[in-house]
């Protein structure tokens, strides 16, 4: 019997008081209402992608595992609806043999989709949301035990639960909308830093996916496995492109130059080696961001070494997004697992937050409250969502609670 839990990369654990496997809705329901009762703390495991303490609790934690799969597909309507465990990688041929495509997704595919949109996980491109902002409708199930649907008739309350963190209930069914499939071309090169900076409102606009690696020394290529045989990628980027392309065009495995389903293209493997912070910027500001970002990381070796990863999202309606009304550049930077990265990372937390950064919800950030309620314009809104669903907090935690109580 399961005693604690540790998240994917091992920085954040806990010894719940109980772990439940429910097989159904109610069942789900049935737990939260006992849990509640007896003034116990329920979260849901979902696949342990986060690196914040978004699980973390000593009440009842639930793993949801029991609960995913593809429900119904309408292909007329663009339409998939799923249980909350299902993987990002679950989506991939089934919506293809029905012509149909997740719209984006990132470079790992083992997230549970209502993690996914509960801390609004996402992909890169200027033109594309996170996966919060093609979910249409869902199912929670909230502190009394009973089960809310929201939906589109009910904007205020969907734009709220589409990133919630867990805070408004526990998902039990998620409807998302979904693009006609697609293919894709990809370009990975690697350029200087000018090359990949200077231009880069432009490909961002130019291109459906424009983003890169920026490596500060010789070492950092390898921590994400891009190195190349006697090649220096000090102060150089690796850059990714993806544009799509017609049905005729053919498909290719060639390394860096393939061609084929978007869901195919996508995907990278990485091992967990690393203690991710990712911020977001205006779009507007990026360019300079990252010039800011690149002269920290030259003076603050080696405690930087890791290569700091450079993308987009469009704006989208959820209240808690870090890209609510506005486009934004993603920033990520990673500490390294035994060393003390901790100052290094608060160096880049105050130098974001000089550009009105907002946090991802999965990864290493030192948000506050009052950084919250100034910088989300609709974090007020969202609090007072999630009192009435949860006068009593069942549904927060440590870290949660200053921020949302």
């Amino acid at each position: 019997m399961l005693t604690s839990w540790t998240n994917w990369v091992g920085n954040q654990t806990c010894t719940p008081a109980e772990f439940a496997a429910p097989a159904s809705e109610d069942e789900t329901a049935a737990l939260v209402a006992a849990a509640a009762e007896r003034g116990l703390r329920v979260r849901v495991a979902g696949a342990g992608h986060s690196f914040t303490p978004v699980v973390a609790t000593d009440g009842l934690l639930l793993d949801l595992r029991k609960l995913g799969g593809v429900r119904a597909i309408d292909a007329e309507r663009r339409r998939v609806v799923v249980g909350p465990a299902t993987t990002i990688g679950e989506f991939g041929e089934p919506l293809w043999a029905a012509r149909l495509a997740l719209p984006n997704q990132g470079d790992i595919v083992a997230q549970q989709i209502a993690g996914a949109i509960s801390t609004a996980t996402h992909g890169s491109g200027l033109r594309l949301g996170s996966f919060s902002s093609s979910v249409r409708r869902l199912r929670l199930v909230t502190a009394s035990g009973d089960v809310l649907e929201i939906g589109e008739h009910d904007p205020d309350r969907l734009h709220a639960a589409q990133v919630a963190v867990g805070m408004l209930g526990v998902i039990t069914e998620v409807e998302l909308e979904v693009a006609p499939a697609y293919r894709l071309r990809e370009r990975i090169e690697h350029w200087t830093w000018d090359e990949a900076w200077q231009p880069f409102d432009a490909l961002a606009e130019t291109h459906r996916h424009y983003s890169f690696f920026w490596m500060p020394s010789d070492d950092s290529a390898a921590l994400y496995g891009l190195s190349s045989p006697g090649e220096s990628l000090a102060d150089r980027c690796h850059v990714k492109i993806y544009d799509e392309v017609a049905e005729s065009t053919p498909g290719s495995v060639e390394p860096r130059r393939r061609v084929g389903p978007a869901h195919v293209i996508y995907p990278m493997v990485y091992e967990p080696n690393f203690h991710e912070l990712e911020y977001f910027v205006p779009f507007s500001r990026g360019r300079e961001a990252l010039a800011a970002m690149r002269e920290l990381m030259l003076a603050s070796l080696p405690a930087s070494v890791f290569p700091m990863e450079v993308r987009t999202v469009g704006s989208e309606e959820a209240f808690l997004s870090h890209s609510y009304e506005r486009d934004t550049v993603v920033i990520s930077v990673s500490g390294t697992p035994g060393t003390d990265y901790d100052p290094y990372l608060r160096d880049v937390d105050r130098l974001l937050g000089e550009y009105d950064a907002r946090v991802h919800w999965g990864k290493l950030h030192f948000l506050t409250r009052a950084q919250l309620l100034d910088r989300y314009p609709r974090a007020n809104d969202f609090i007072e969502l999630r009192r009435a669903l949860d006068p009593s907090g069942t549904f927060l935690n440590e870290h949660l609670a200053p921020l949302f109580a």
